[in-house]
């Protein structure tokens, strides 16, 4: 089992939920935050400061600097003027957080000052819109705020609305939108990921069970192929979540909740097709979140409702999967972040 060290989120207020931030080799992870439901994490640049989501009812964000041993010194906490807030990212100047308030479907910037810690919102961006599904589309749910590889554009992914909005982020900290991109209806958008060196980007798609490759350049998506994250003709329910892109450029990794399965797509050398080459057991159930070890060699699944982390050992050649060791258990893991 891998002895790289990791700083795990966990939901806090589901029975069984841990008490907020674990930290440690896999094997040996304890607590070192306590705070609500850390849903998603984000370590600065110059790894000294980490933040993180609290997936509340008038949700926050929460800023810690990093101890020398890893431990997690509170700096402070900020509302994010939304409820639920489950993704954020760091902008490539680290002068701003940028988080996705899932349910109340807004955006939150906050400034971060130089001791790491975050000012005010200098904006709550609200989007509008629903989808076909009645259920899950109501009305807008921001579910990831990105930066494309240049770190010129800002992009949000609203499942509620089946949208990529493409922004740019002002000096002052404001969104000024560009471009959108409307995924087919009732798709249900998630997370995207680019391609580190075509112009490409990846869309997994929660409600239907499928991948949208778009070609991408200067701001604009297009899409060029929807494919199935699972064989055909599987039973059931099933609703994708994470996405990851392998350093080389070569595979994409999906987790299938209901399915409970990692989902493995070769990419074509253009980046602007993909084909399904491997379904492998998740390690548990509902795997809400999938990291890449630092060297890219393991696959961390992190399975909320059975709360196990599997690790998987990928093969770089053919990029498959193969299980390594025993699932290791700790409460509620939804976000994995490798240090």
């Amino acid at each position: 089992m891998t002895s790289e060290r990791i700083y795990v989120g966990s939901y806090t207020s589901q029975p069984g939920g841990g008490e907020g931030v674990g930290f440690g080799p896999l094997a040996e992870l304890g607590l070192v935050a306590t705070t609500a439901d850390p849903s998603f994490l984000v370590r600065s640049a110059d790894g000294r400061f980490l933040y993180v989501t609290n997936e509340t009812e008038n949700g926050s964000v929460s800023a810690f600097a990093i101890q020398p041993d890893g431990g997690l010194q509170p700096l402070n906490t900020q509302p994010t003027g939304g409820d639920h807030p489950c993704h954020l990212d760091i902008d490539p100047s680290g002068r701003f957080l940028l988080s996705a308030n899932y349910t109340s479907g807004s955006v939150a910037i906050h400034p971060i000052s130089a001791d790491g810690s975050l000012g005010e919102a200098t904006q709550v961006l609200q989007r509008e819109g629903t989808g076909p599904n009645q259920e899950r589309q109501e009305g807008p749910h921001a579910h990831q705020i990105a930066f494309d590889p240049s770190g010129t554009y800002t992009l949000d992914v609203d499942l509620g609305s089946d949208s990529v909005y493409v922004n740019t982020l002002t000096e002052d900290g404001r969104l000024e939108e560009v471009d959108r991109l409307h995924i087919h209806p009732g798709a249900g958008p998630r997370h995207l990921v680019f391609h580190p060196s075509a112009g490409a980007a990846y869309v997994i798609n929660e409600l239907d069970s499928t991948l949208t490759v778009c070609s991408y350049a200067d701001g604009k998506l297009q899409i060029v192929q929807t494919a199935s994250t699972r064989p055909a003709d599987s039973p059931g329910e099933n609703f994708p979540a994470e996405l990851l892109i392998s350093a080389d450029g070569r595979f994409l990794y999906g987790s299938n909740r209901g399915d409970n399965t990692v989902a493995v797509f070769a990419i074509a050398a253009d980046g602007l097709s993909v084909e399904l080459v491997q379904t492998i057991a998740s390690g548990g159930d509902w795997p809400r979140h999938l990291a890449f070890s630092n060297d890219g060699t393991t696959l961390y699944a992190a399975n909320e409702r059975s709360s196990t982390i599997a690790t998987f050992t990928r093969t770089p050649t053919t990029g498959t999967l193969t299980p390594e060791g025993d699932p290791v258990t700790w409460p509620k893991p939804v976000c994995i972040l490798p240090v």
